[in-house]
């Protein structure tokens, strides 16, 4: 359904541009009409807008975002892997170290990409970056984006679990102020690790979970298919991990997706970025890793 909601306004925006008078009038009320069927979304129809093809991808934000963005690449030990993109960049004015998974915009990227799944050197790229960040005192912020590691056998021979584990290890205890920001999909270990920090926001059409909807599925009651099922029993959406504790922050999208109007996406995760860092740069280290301890130990109960 929401599928087709959206490909009408796709349409209606289109025509919205050479159409004046009671036809623009007209279409302006169709428009209306659509995305107030947008406001109410089932876990389901988030999945599907923390997927959409035009949703703002890392590059994205840190253009907008950041200035002076120097990438680092390679994990000082095999090879580049592109779908981790991180680097060094100013956040007004202030050094941070900005870290995501990186996902394309057409099918060539995607596939340049490997479609947001990092394997082992990714997540190794990930741990010079933060031991980088710690030694020269910049925060960490990191933008999650992934169904999840990847999975093949290459990434099985060179430690993609280990280096994951290293992640989880190294994060939970930087002595750095560390925002991790949920943008699109946040599955399993591939995204939590780089979910360990001492704030967590999340897109409000994101999802965040220990697999896909569809993966659970399938090992749950053999039948992908039920996906929509799985959506609502997971507790996937910001909504619910934000009354769980999981989550400190809802950063609100356009009715319809933050595709619509990614610009009033930025503004609010600049402003709530902004103040986190704010708060974090009062404490010294040894609260900072305290207060993370803590967080995650309590998280559920």
């Amino acid at each position: 359904m929401i599928r087709e909601i959206l490909s009408q306004l796709d349409e209606i925006e289109a025509m919205l541009g050479v159409t004046k008078g009671a036809e623009r009038q007209s279409l302006l009320e169709q428009r209306e009409a659509l995305l107030a069927r947008c406001e109410k979304l089932t876990a389901e129809q988030k999945v599907f807008l923390a997927r959409h093809p035009r949703r703002p991808r890392i590059d994205a934000y840190i253009h907008e975002l950041f200035t002076d963005f120097f990438e680092q690449k390679g994990d000082r030990a095999n090879r580049e892997d592109p779908s981790i993109l991180g680097g060094i960049a100013l956040f007004h004015g202030e050094p941070v170290t900005v870290i995501g998974h990186r996902k394309g915009t057409d099918l060539n990227e995607n596939v340049a990409y490997n479609f947001g799944m990092p394997g082992a050197e990714g997540y190794r790229k990930v741990q010079r970056l933060m031991r980088q960040a710690e030694k020269f005192r910049r925060p960490v912020i990191t933008f999650i984006d992934t169904p999840g590691a990847y999975p093949g056998m290459e990434a099985e021979e060179r430690g993609v679990g280990e280096a994951i584990a290293q992640c989880l290890s190294l994060m939970s205890r930087l002595s750095v102020p560390t925002i991790a920001v949920v943008t699109g999909e946040g599955g399993s270990g591939g995204a939590l690790a780089l979910g360990v920090a001492d704030r967590v926001l999340m897109l409000e059409n994101a999802y965040y979970a220990v697999l896909t909807p569809e993966g659970f599925a399938s090992i749950l009651w053999k039948d992908a298919g039920r996906r929509g099922e799985a959506c609502e029993v997971m507790k996937l959406t910001a909504q619910d991990l934000h009354g769980y504790g999981v989550i400190d922050e809802i950063i609100s999208e356009p009715v319809g997706g933050a595709q619509r109007k990614p610009q009033a996406v930025f503004e609010t995760l600049d402003e709530a970025l902004s103040r986190y860092l704010d708060e974090l740069r009062g404490m010294d280290a040894g609260a900072l890793i305290a207060a993370r301890y803590d967080k995650f130990r309590h998280m559920g109960q």
